[in-house]
């Protein structure tokens, strides 16, 4: 079974912070979303690039204040009890999804940082469940085995429509993206 996925997540250049995941089987077509509980609210609160991008599509409540001169600032924000859901709970339902008796192929664009969001669900990487790889393979790969084989860089990927930085409508775009870039490369044999 081949998976696609995208995470959100907070980083600093010394900690990933985990915040989304989307995935989607790119089989059968059914698909996965969970949000955290668990991020460092208060740090994302305080990034423009987060709220505006990410957590605008994450119902959420903010703690507002004013400071000195009388400006409103967000302090804070509270995840809604009703989507976020601690990490060992997103594990679980994410190991439910998958299923235990699969070996899945995982894909993920710029999947480095997935990858390591999607680990640390568990802990360490040594404690991920067998059925999980301890790797996801990287459309950004295909995409330049595409232009290698065509002896050429710049290709032209399908944009994505709606919903950017939403981990699970990106989950979906990566199948879009996966697909093009497979039947480039089918086309080249």
């Amino acid at each position: 079974m081949k998976y696609t996925y995208d995470t959100e997540f907070h980083e600093d250049g010394e900690t990933i912070d985990f915040i989304s995941i989307g995935i989607v089987n790119m089989d059968t077509g059914e698909e996965f979303y969970a949000v955290s509980n668990e991020f460092n609210t208060r740090r994302v609160a305080n990034n423009n690039w987060l709220m505006d991008n990410v957590m605008s599509s994450i119902p959420h409540s903010q703690f507002i204040v004013t400071d000195a001169d009388g400006y409103p600032f967000v302090r804070d924000i509270y995840v809604d009890p009703a989507v976020g859901r601690s990490k060992a709970e997103i594990a679980a339902q994410i190991k439910a999804f998958i299923g235990a008796d699969r070996k899945p192929e995982l894909w993920a664009w710029y999947s480095a940082y997935d990858h390591v969001c999607l680990a640390q669900l568990w802990g360490k990487m040594i404690d991920l469940p067998e059925q999980i790889p301890m790797f996801t393979n990287d459309i950004k790969t295909l995409l330049r085995e595409v232009e290698r084989r065509n002896g050429r860089s710049g290709v032209v990927m399908p944009k994505q429509p709606e919903g950017l930085h939403n981990a699970l409508e990106d989950a979906r775009h990566n199948v879009v993206r996966y697909n093009y870039l497979m039947e480039l490369l089918d086309a080249k044999k």
